[in-house]
């Protein structure tokens, strides 16, 4: 999206075709965190790509822990889940806050990571090119934490995990840009998503679904999307408000990933 006309352009263009304005490069040449990775990682789907490598990490890390405890190879049983940081209200009512961090990276079973992979490896793609790097890291995470707030709010019994929350904090930013632009693309946008939004919500009934999360999630990434907007002019006050709140995001996660790893030394 050009940052000036908020027409909707290739990532080739390096003058808007609508407005005549010159746009900036891609993220790999900015020097972000995909350069410093020297270009492994496509930089149209950085966080994408980064996510889902962390999230089949644990994945794998969590299936072996389960089996040597005498679980199977495609169901997680739900001590390792909470072990490893899943939402646990009395947990976290303890102290362990850093579990509304660490349960949106993990996943119960090869179904569940599979389903909700095959979701973000699309729309983690298009919320990136539209919202930029930074915000869709924010709007990620922050949808995620508070998907899994709601959810030791709604059902403080039973443990949660999954990336759901903050897909659903996706939708609800792709939801967000339809309503801000009020215009037939935006129209289209909206429409779009607020289907993908009540299909999942109408998945959310079946059993061992949370809800509540997806609620959290949904309301969460639509309130920050619709406030964060699109990026503007690389280098203004404002992107690099949002640059340093992505890094705080960053130091968020591996500050919980930190104390998950502490408190699980002190049980094992």
């Amino acid at each position: 999206m050009c940052p000036h006309c908020r027409a909707f352009i290739t990532v080739k263009d390096r003058v808007c075709p609508y407005c005549n304005e010159r746009v900036g490069p891609p993220a790999s040449r900015r020097g972000d965190a995909s350069a410093m990775l020297g270009g492994f990682i496509p930089h149209a789907r950085f966080n994408t790509i980064l996510i889902l490598t962390i999230n089949f990490g644990l994945y794998l890390i969590t299936t072996v822990y389960s089996m040597k405890a005498g679980g199977g190879p495609l169901e997680i049983d739900p001590q390792t889940l909470v072990d490893f940081g899943a939402k646990w209200a009395p947990a976290i009512a303890a102290g362990q806050w850093w579990r509304l961090v660490t349960a949106g990276f993990l996943h119960g079973g090869l179904l569940h990571i599979l389903m909700n992979s095959w979701v973000l490896f699309d729309l983690g793609a298009q919320v990136e090119e539209v919202y930029g790097a930074s915000r869709m890291w924010v709007i990620y995470l922050v949808s995620s934490v508070c998907g899994f707030y709601v959810s030791a709010v709604w059902k403080p019994g039973s443990p949660s995990i999954g990336a759901s929350a903050a897909l659903f904090g996706l939708i609800g930013a792709m939801i967000a840009l339809g309503v801000r632009h009020r215009n037939p693309m935006g129209a289209e946008i909206r429409g779009m998503y607020i289907r993908w939004a009540i299909y999942g919500m109408l998945f959310s009934f079946l059993p061992g679904i949370d809800m509540a999360a997806h609620v959290g999630g949904i309301v969460a990434g639509f309130g920050l999307a619709y406030l964060a907007g699109t990026p503007e002019r690389e280098g203004s006050v404002r992107e690099r408000i949002w640059h340093a709140a992505s890094w705080l995001c960053v130091l968020a996660a591996v500050v919980s990933f930190l104390e998950m790893y502490l408190a699980f030394s002190r049980v094992a």
